[in-house]
């Protein structure tokens, strides 16, 4: 079971970082995407608010869709469709090809997200610690990866499916022989189906360790803090990601060349922080974690809006990489263990699709909120924004709290059963 379990971990990060190359190679890309379909500046937010939105569109039939099918065949499915599509991107010609295929990339993307968070909550729950921040670590290095490959073909000039077919050539075969050894979490818990009538002789089953497959009528508001989290996070990621070049530029003077560090920067940070994240978790628990990471990013925003100039601006894009990065992770893991405490196996599942659909609402409405505040007011005020908001994780950080979960597997030693709590008995 052991090699199962860490087969299933390496094959899964493997598809986080095949995700994080091509959607990287996208969004990099979009002003060569923007010259070659000949998009104007006003149809342009269309079609980028287009792909969050059929993206939000996919998470949610993928709630329904995991019901009859696994998300290992979601998760080994989607993927090749957003990677061909990326590919149709690079190669189409005409306006109508352009729109399908984003239609398609949004409509996976959201199949993929999903049930890639799907399966990292089920392996965490198998493996009994905290292992969702390293899937994320794994995600941050394909975006690096992929905006390296992205800077590399604007470097040449190559055609855009130039670029992106070796990637493409490249990643489908990999991540489809990958797939083989996913693991579901139906498949651990019928692994450790033995174990669990154990337990229950004991007494000691968590609440809720029934066989419950559909929860679409059961009671989810206490995911509602954790969804206000997940958007909280993205409003303060799509902030950094489309504002840092134009403030530090426009705001703080810098030239256009140090004007991109600042995205690059806060990259390397999120990845940092996410690899020792985990490591985090299993020591001082997640709710310390979250608050920590709330408070350094509400921290990271003071300093960018405060900064008297470029460098200290970079400092605080830096403190925003470090503080954001482990929130998402973290509340994923949050509602798929609660879930799975209160309702059941299979509950997990239809909370983080329905948790996923509002990554991409803070998408959407985090760069057009800085913007308006910014053109209204000013934009070191529109960064204090972001601050204030990212401080809500604080009130809600005991949704964070991990219950005495019983994973299965035997593999694990005793004392990291519960995922999340410090010693502090949080």
């Amino acid at each position: 079971m052991t090699d199962v379990l860490r087969r299933g971990r390496a094959s899964l990060a493997f598809a986080f970082l095949v995700q994080g190359v091509a959607f990287a190679l996208l969004v990099t890309r979009i002003p060569a995407i923007q010259d070659r379909y000949g998009v104007s500046d006003s149809l342009l937010p269309v079609f980028l608010a287009a792909v969050p939105i059929l993206a939000g569109v996919g998470s949610v039939a993928t709630e329904r869709v995991v019901r009859r099918a696994a998300p290992s065949r979601v998760l080994r499915w989607s993927q090749p469709v957003v990677l061909l599509s990326l590919l149709v991107v690079g190669a189409g010609e005409q306006m109508a090809v352009l729109a399908a295929a984003l239609a398609v990339f949004g409509l996976a993307v959201g199949a993929l997200d999903a049930s890639m968070n799907m399966l990292g909550v089920s392996l965490q729950r198998a493996y009994g610690r905290s292992i969702m921040l390293g899937f994320h670590a794994a995600y941050s290095l394909g975006g690096i990866v992929g905006a390296s490959l992205a800077w590399a073909g604007a470097h040449w000039q190559l055609a855009l499916w130039v670029s992106y077919l070796p990637v493409v050539l490249v990643l489908m075969p990999a991540a489809l022989a990958g797939s083989r050894w996913y693991v579901d979490a139906e498949e651990n818990e019928e692994e450790n189906e033995e174990e669990k009538r154990s337990l229950a002789a004991e007494g000691t089953v968590a609440k809720g360790s029934g066989d419950a497959r559909d929860v679409a009528g059961a009671g989810l508001r206490w995911l509602l803090p954790l969804c206000l989290v997940m958007t909280v996070a993205y409003i303060g990621d799509s902030t950094v990601s489309n504002w840092s070049a134009k403030y530090l530029q426009d705001v703080l003077g810098s030239s256009e060349q140090l004007a991109t560090v600042p995205y690059n920067v806060y990259m390397v940070t999120t990845l940092l922080g996410r690899v020792i994240g985990d490591f985090g978790v299993r020591r001082f628990g997640a709710v310390a974690v979250v608050r920590s990471g709330a408070l350094v990013a509400a921290s990271g925003f003071a300093v960018v809006a405060g900064a008297p100039g470029a460098w200290v601006g970079m400092l605080g894009f830096t403190l925003l990489g470090l503080g954001l990065c482990v929130l998402v992770p973290q509340t994923f893991a949050a509602a798929g263990r609660r879930a799975h405490e209160l309702h059941g196996p299979g509950a997990s599942d239809a909370a983080v699709a329905r948790l996923n659909v509002f990554n991409y609402v803070g998408f959407l409405i985090g760069s057009p909120l800085v913007g308006a505040v910014g053109d209204a007011w000013s934009y070191r005020g529109a960064m204090l924004v972001p601050m204030v908001l990212v401080l809500v994780t604080l009130v809600h950080a005991r949704s964070f709290v991990a219950q005495p979960d019983r994973y299965g597997g035997g593999h694990e030693r005793p004392h990291t059963a519960d995922v999340g709590r410090g010693s502090n008995g949080l």
